[in-house]
């Protein structure tokens, strides 16, 4: 890690696709994306359908996106034109949170961000239980805590690209022993590298609490750990997402998806005004400091290229809507660059 020559003392640095950068360098901050990834149902995988968007199909592939082919985000000239709008709008760093079994580009994501000037960090360990394979299910606490550590030491899938954070680690519900078995690698990890954590969980109000708990015990520090999806795990209880920020940091991932239906269960999802309010709480509650926001873009058509919002929507949008609904730079600031600097800067 670099020195500070003026004070002496160790700078606060990223580990990003292309290198260690000051945390200053971060800029406004998406903290849970998928720039590169294949997030396709396994079931589907022995035959992946092609995919065309067409106006006809637009609103149904929002509404109802589990088809196949949808969750592919592979096509490196049109990750291009996407993050190069980002940039346009003030953008500066993604978090591309996409682990073991969904189909990591670490090269891709390196090329990217060099030809586009936006950071990238990517993340360590594995997703849901479902997507990961028979040899990684069966290895111990030790061996998953080794890869992390490896992956965001010396270099992930085989390159020598490294990651930046932890996760987003995968968690069903009911919880599986392989995903708790990776809930302790990731406490073990963090312990070794001073990453933080961020884990997508189980689709049931209780789920964050179990996440919580693992953690704890394994020695996690839940002030550097981030639980993803608030908008469909707590949609309607801000109360229960204010106890879980005096534990850890949450975070509001769906924006831009402005549909009611929930496609994978009986959700009504809010819409981003409603995000909005819910933040608002958090804010009033004096937990400002433990809030993130991104679009958890992972499907083509939320892409700019298939008439979508792309990974521009929120500064380009959002945040002219909190100035409109009177919240402060100071308070946008806070969960756009500050509170991710904490978190991505070891």
């Amino acid at each position: 890690m670099g020195e500070s020559k003026a004070e002496g003392t160790p700078s606060r640095q990223a580990i990003t696709v292309r290198g260690t950068i000051d945390g200053a360098e971060l800029g406004h901050v998406l903290m849970h994306e998928h720039i590169c990834c294949d997030l396709t149902n396994p079931a589907w995988r022995e035959a992946p359908a092609t995919l065309e968007i067409s106006l006809e199909t637009r609103f149904e592939l929002d509404y109802r996106p589990m088809v196949p082919g949808h969750h592919v985000l592979l096509d490196e000239d049109v990750a291009a034109a996407e993050l190069a709008a980002f940039k346009a709008v003030g953008g500066s760093t993604i978090v591309d949170l996409t682990t073991g079994g969904i189909g990591p580009e670490p090269a891709m994501l390196a090329r990217l961000s060099e030809r586009c000037g936006v950071n990238v960090i990517l993340g360590a360990g594995f997703y849901t239980d479902t997507y990961v394979d028979e040899g990684t299910k069966s290895l111990p606490v030790e061996g998953l805590a080794e890869i992390m550590i490896g992956q965001i030491m010396d270099g992930a899938w085989g390159t020598d690209v490294r990651c930046g954070i932890i996760g987003e680690i995968g968690v069903s519900w009911p919880m599986t022993p392989f995903e708790e078995r990776c809930l302790k690698a990731a406490a073990q990890a963090q312990l070794a590298t001073g990453a933080s954590i961020n884990v997508h969980p189980g689709r049931h109000p209780d789920a964050c609490r179990e996440i919580c708990d693992v953690l704890e015990r394994a020695g996690a520090d839940l002030s550097r750990t981030v639980l993803s999806h608030m908008d469909r795990t707590h949609p309607e209880d801000v109360d229960a997402v204010i106890a879980l920020a005096r534990r850890c940091v949450v975070e509001y991932d769906f924006f831009g998806i402005e549909t009611s239906n929930y496609w994978m269960g009986v959700v009504d999802l809010p819409n981003d005004w409603m995000r909005l309010r819910a933040l608002r709480r958090l804010f009033d509650a004096g937990l400002g400091e433990q809030v993130c926001i991104s679009h958890d873009i992972c499907t083509r058509s939320r892409l700019l290229a298939h008439g979508g919002h792309g990974y521009r929507h929120i500064h380009a949008n959002v945040r002219p809507l909190m100035r409109d609904r009177g919240w402060s730079e100071a308070e946008i600031d806070q969960m756009l660059v500050d509170t991710p600097r904490r978190l991505l800067t070891i």
